[in-house]
């Protein structure tokens, strides 16, 4: 994760000038150890925080797909379906035109958000099950 890097990146320079510092290994240690439990306690932060975002939005997906009406239901699968066509159509140059690079950037981003999006939908409950039980 991109965040858990960011506070290793944070974290690092200081670890790095308590080795420099001129003091004993067994003071050293003890502000390492105070260190790393600061870093842990802000990682487990920003899981929590990814954790309720991935269920919000997963209930924003079950929300939509429980919907009453039939266009709420499937909104994303014809928008996937139709994101295929293209694809197919451009590739196979069944098209007047070529699709431009913003299309195609765009069309990677939305498949890509639909595939992750159906993938937290269907683990997030077992990751929270088990963040729970810890």
């Amino acid at each position: 994760m991109a965040v858990l890097d960011f506070l290793s990146g944070l974290v690092e320079p200081v670890t790095n000038l308590i080795d420099d510092m001129h003091t004993s290994d067994e003071e050293r240690l003890k502000v390492k150890a105070k260190l790393f439990k600061m870093e842990s306690a802000m990682a487990a932060q920003v899981l929590d925080y990814e954790t309720r975002l991935a269920e919000a939005k997963t209930k924003v997906i079950t929300a939509e797909a429980q919907g009453g009406s039939w266009i709420q239901r499937s909104w994303r699968p014809i928008a996937m379906l139709t994101f295929l066509v293209l694809i197919v159509a451009d590739t196979f140059g069944l098209t007047e035109f070529r699709l431009a690079d913003g299309a195609w950037d765009m069309l990677q981003l939305g498949l890509g958000g639909y595939v992750a999006g159906r993938s937290v939908e269907k683990v997030m409950s077992k990751v929270t099950e088990v963040m729970r039980k810890n």
